[in-house]
């Protein structure tokens, strides 16, 4: 559907002039300097522009984004209406409005700057104005109001609104008073129900017994902020831990530390429990809580805090909360071999392939050894596969090929084993994985040539590891020869049949 107030403007020059100029809210303009899109995959629709370059986009259908040609984008208004109020009554040239000015403080300064605009550039200014609120029919809402709801509206830009470079998948700028802050926002309830299991609070403590994820919010929250008080709530939280039976184990190392910093003697039969005798009295409590906290500084401390806090947000379901933190971490990581690796696989975690996959490409290339490229390699494959983009999954596993010397000369050293390691396996089942999908998608060529190098690798790895891999290189082959049986190449589904499994196979499973 759309907006009334877009209709307007198109459809009325003198409404869409004076908006252009000089309010620069062009809907003539309606283009960006280079290819975006939403990290949250929500509709982007270009609908003005003004006279720098910069560009107003239609989130969602409702909600206005502004993004400079010199990437940065903000959320500047939940609608097309609110947008042009604040671009008409709050204009650019108003500078020195602040969140401290009350109404008389703020008109004041409208009417100064409106003054310098119109002896510069606008002698029209006030009938501009005037005719642009009563066609569009734009509310007389107090500055203040509206100068409110533009500081909300940048303070939400992000997870829902963060804005991409489609060809490098790199995000826009955005203010730091306005950056999400991921810590604040999967704390909130473990804070909450901090406070309430201080006051003795029943039902608190019969929830977090009872769910693992809010305790781990609660544990990260006494963390931040510990008391004296809290060592009777701790030992439950610790013993909740313990009674899990979780392969989780970062949480009950956090409780015991948090309980053995206390020190106290009665707690070493429950902390020698909780760290498999590590901890067993007083003393050696004490010094194994300073050892663990010892590790939370350092040159990488601040990459692990920033994890574990996308972490509870994957495990608290807000994927696209987790999804802004690792862009903007990736986005700010130089030639970083570790903290690459970390943000590759934190990112194929959550589900985001293509920015796993950036991740991915950068490490790669900072590789020394053959063996360390082909082990790259194959995982950059396997995210490109994931992404969609065979073509690259292609070559990547050329270049995992061309590391350990398949078809030339073998490397020496450490890669030398390949094949009789499970780093043959893996490079042999991305190949498999790969030539599937080329042949279900119409692909052939791609899918032959695949296959091909795949057979040359099940007949070099260890029989082990090509029985393993049997179940998949039945599957592909069988892909593979009835996409072949077409003679299509690429784009060769056009009047193609059905590829017929055999009996008893199904479809295989994401690896």
């Amino acid at each position: 559907m759309t907006d009334r107030f877009l209709e307007l403007l198109r459809a009325r020059p003198d409404l869409a002039e004076a908006a252009a100029f000089p309010f620069n809210f062009d809907v003539s303009r309606a283009s960006h300097v280079e290819d975006v899109h939403l990290a949250s995959g929500a509709s982007l629709e270009p609908i003005a522009g003004d006279d720098t370059g910069g560009t107003f986009f239609l989130c969602g259908g409702t909600a206005v984004l502004y993004a400079s040609s010199e990437g940065d984008a903000v959320l500047i208004a939940d609608s097309v209406g609110e947008a042009l109020e604040m671009q008409i009554r709050l204009p650019e040239w108003c500078e020195g409005v602040t969140t401290d000015l009350d109404e008389e403080q703020l008109r004041a300064v409208v009417r100064v700057c409106d003054e310098e605009a119109k002896e510069e550039f606008a002698p029209e200014l006030d009938e501009q104005r005037a005719l642009l609120i009563t066609g569009l029919g734009l509310p007389e809402r107090p500055l203040a109001e509206l100068f409110a709801m533009a500081e909300s509206a940048a303070g939400r830009t992000e997870p829902d609104h963060l804005l991409l470079n489609s060809a490098e998948l790199c995000a826009y700028r955005l203010h730091a008073s306005y950056r999400m802050c991921l810590r604040d926002v999967v704390l909130e309830p473990g804070r909450g129900t901090l406070e309430r299991l201080r006051a003795g609070d029943p039902e608190a403590r019969a929830a977090v017994a009872a769910d693992a994820v809010l305790r781990a919010g609660v544990l990260r929250a006494a963390q931040l902020d510990r008391r004296d008080g809290d060592l009777p709530l701790l030992r439950l939280l610790l013993a909740d831990e313990c009674a899990e039976r979780s392969e989780r184990f970062e949480e009950r190392r956090l409780a015991a530390v948090l309980v053995a910093l206390h020190g106290r003697e009665a707690d070493g039969p429950l902390l020698g429990a909780a760290t498999a005798g590590a901890a067993t009295d007083s003393e050696s409590a004490t010094r194994w809580a300073r050892a663990e906290e010892a590790k939370r500084t350092g040159p990488d401390a601040a990459l692990r805090n920033e994890l574990t806090w996308v972490e509870l947000a994957f495990r608290q379901g807000r994927i696209r909360h987790a999804r802004v933190a690792l862009i903007r971490l990736l986005d700010d990581t130089g030639p970083h071999a570790t903290r690459l690796r970390e943000l590759s696989r934190a990112l194929e975690h959550i589900g985001d392939h293509a920015q796993a996959a950036r991740a991915q490409f950068n490490l790669l290339s900072l590789q020394d050894t053959a063996w360390d490229r082909a082990s790259e390699a194959y995982v950059l494959a396997r995210l490109e596969r994931r992404k969609g983009d065979l073509p690259a999954a292609g070559r990547a596993l050329e270049r995992a090929r061309a590391a350990i010397g398949l078809g030339g000369t073998a490397p020496e050293g450490e890669a030398s084993q390949w094949h009789r390691r499970g780093l043959g396996r893996h490079i042999t089942e991305q190949h498999l994985e790969l030539a599937l999908a080329a042949a279900e998608s119409g692909d052939a060529d791609l899918a032959r040539a695949t296959m091909a190098h795949a057979r040359v690798l099940l007949n070099t790895i260890g029989k082990e590891s090509a029985k393993a891999l049997g179940r998949l290189s039945t599957q592909a082959k069988w892909a593979v020869a009835g996409a072949g049986e077409v003679g299509g190449g690429r784009g060769g589904r056009t009047g193609r049949r059905a590829v017929t499994r055999p009996r008893g196979l199904g479809v295989p499973g994401d690896r």
